[in-house]
């Protein structure tokens, strides 16, 4: 029975929710007109130019703590190690098809950032709460949808959770900590963090995820700047292969055309949320004057997510040529291979175990406050201090028990997100539409 299940959640991924993910950032983007594009100068400006630039409107945490909070729950092992298994698998040509799904994913981001905010509401107390759930029941009117889509995001965060913990476990083992000491510490600083609720959280993602992304992006840069005379053939290596199939050689297995789209689309649509509806959460507490305002702040985090952070993981392994030398069972190690080419065994590897275990720490404590809001939304605010408990209790579950039938459920309850969400953003494209224009149509507010 866990085989059949476990094939089933398989055939899902690799067919109906790539399609469904893919072909809702299409219709999105001709629905918004390209806007990613035409308008990218105005996108850059107020987001990457206001960083720290104080806003007018309703809300609870500020335009920057909303996108960090977001981008934490982004940004995680996955991209440093996602990226190198995409090109061990589909080839070099992965990483063109991750840049140019993640494009039209940033109109799918940006319809569900306004859709979040549109429809936010204050809970108890006193806090500005919303996402999918509160959109598809109060835009759609389909209330059994937005608690289909809690539930599925409510149970999915626990497995989540322990696959998380196990890669924070695993690095710590690098440098000799036990599990159980790693788990502990880790219940320890997480909980101190999501207990202090979404300020908190705020606070402290717009301090870390910075820090933790420029630390992987100037070492990444450095080890492609001293291979500098490989970047042109990087280059010349994803557009061919994108096209063409790439023989096998060296630890490089090759890859059909097929395999190659497939990888790539994969990195580009799960690397930065899009279409999951998860980084809603977080925005809707966000102070804005305008749903669009907080919407552009999807697309810079799809710029920091997929075009810059795991764009740097793939030429990393392209410029060292470390794609070449190791196979797609021992993919995750390519980062560091790079990575020691330059700062040595010792330093390259911990380093990047550091990169790893604030990537992880920063995840965990956004995704919690996520499943407490799914459990908020179905049965109340003091359910949700008990789910709180059952996420802090799934790190020690990821660091002391095999993962296997724990990811099986991680990846079936995530279809189910993705599914009810992008039913839910598809059918209610008009109302994103409005929102729009009524922005971009009002020269006092763009001017602000």
């Amino acid at each position: 029975m866990f085989e059949l299940f476990e094939s089933f959640t398989n055939w899902l991924w690799t067919y109906p929710v790539l399609v469904i993910l893919v072909g809702g950032g299409i219709v999105m983007t001709f629905t918004l007109k390209f806007f990613q594009f035409t308008k990218l100068p105005f996108i850059l400006k107020q987001t990457f130019g206001k960083m720290f630039a104080k806003t007018d409107g309703d809300g609870t945490i500020s335009p920057f703590q909303a996108a960090t909070s977001a981008l934490a729950s982004t940004i995680g092992a996955s991209n440093i190690i996602g990226v190198p298994l995409a090109v061990a698998t589909g080839g070099p040509g992965a990483i063109f098809w991750m840049w140019l799904i993640a494009l039209f994913g940033c109109a799918l981001k940006y319809s569900e950032i306004i859709l979040g905010i549109k429809y936010r509401v204050k809970n108890e107390e006193g806090e500005y709460v919303g996402g999918p759930m509160y959109y598809i029941r109060d835009g759609l009117k389909l209330p059994w949808l937005g608690s289909l889509f809690a539930f599925f995001l409510m149970i999915e965060i626990a497995p989540s959770i322990a696959t998380q913990s196990a890669s924070f476990v695993q690095s710590a083992e690098t440098i000799n900590i036990a599990p159980i000491v790693s788990g502990i510490l880790l219940v320890a600083f997480v909980g101190f963090v999501v207990y202090g609720g979404i300020k908190r959280i705020g606070k402290i993602t717009e301090k870390l995820v910075p820090i933790m992304a420029c630390l992987y992006i100037v070492m990444a840069l450095i080890v492609i700047g001293l291979n500098f005379t490989e970047i042109p053939r990087a280059f010349m290596l994803i557009i061919e292969s994108a096209f063409t199939p790439v023989a096998a050689f060296g630890g490089f297995a090759g890859s059909a055309v097929a395999s190659t789209i497939k990888a790539g689309a994969a990195r580009g649509a799960y690397s930065n949320e899009a279409g999951m509806g998860t980084s809603t959460i977080a925005h809707s507490a966000a102070i804005t004057d305008h749903p669009a305002r907080q919407g552009l702040w999807g697309v810079f985090e799809i710029i920091v997510a997929t075009l810059i952070i795991c764009t740097m993981s793939g030429f990393l392994v392209l410029t060292t040529d470390i794609w070449t030398q190791v196979g797609a069972s021992k993919a995750a190690a390519m980062p560091a291979m790079a990575m020691q080419t330059v700062f040595g065994s010792s330093f390259g590897g911990g380093m990047l175990t550091i990169c790893m275990l604030l990537f992880v720490f920063s995840t965990m404590i956004v995704i919690i406050f996520y499943g407490e809001k799914q459990a908020e939304y179905l049965f109340g605010s003091k359910f949700a201090k008990v789910m709180r408990i059952v996420y802090l209790a799934f790190i020690m579950v990821g660091a002391l028990v095999d993962l296997r039938s724990v990811i099986v459920l991680l990846d079936f309850t995530l279809a189910g997100v993705i599914v009810t969400n992008m039913i839910g953003v598809l059918l209610l494209r008009k109302e994103v539409k409005k929102e729009s224009d009524s922005f971009f149509n009002n020269k006092e507010l763009m001017n602000k």
